[in-house]
């Protein structure tokens, strides 16, 4: 099992303007439904084949945790690649 923690700043006030940008950034990293989002007010639940995760907003930064368990802590480095990416280009 591997935990992942990704911390990426931004300046954009609240999870409501953030939203649309972050929900669309993760559908560009992860084509095909291989990662599953549900909101819990601003939480934004993640899962996968072997992840569980959340993002959050928290002191000007997007926070994201998830824990990995196999296959998809095989796959840690490509994991953290396109969750990176997604939320940088969420957080603007």
């Amino acid at each position: 099992m591997s935990e992942l923690e990704i911390k990426v700043a931004t300046s954009k006030p609240g999870m409501d303007v953030i939203r649309p940008d972050l929900d669309a950034a993760l559908k560009k990293q992860f084509p095909g439904g291989m990662m599953k989002t549900s909101w819990d007010g601003d939480v934004l639940n993640l899962s996968g084949p072997g992840a569980q995760g959340t993002v959050v907003l928290e002191g000007g930064h997007l926070l994201g945790q998830a824990t990995l368990k196999p296959p998809a802590s095989m796959m840690r480095a490509v994991i953290e690649e396109k969750v990176t990416k997604a939320l940088t280009e969420a957080a603007g």
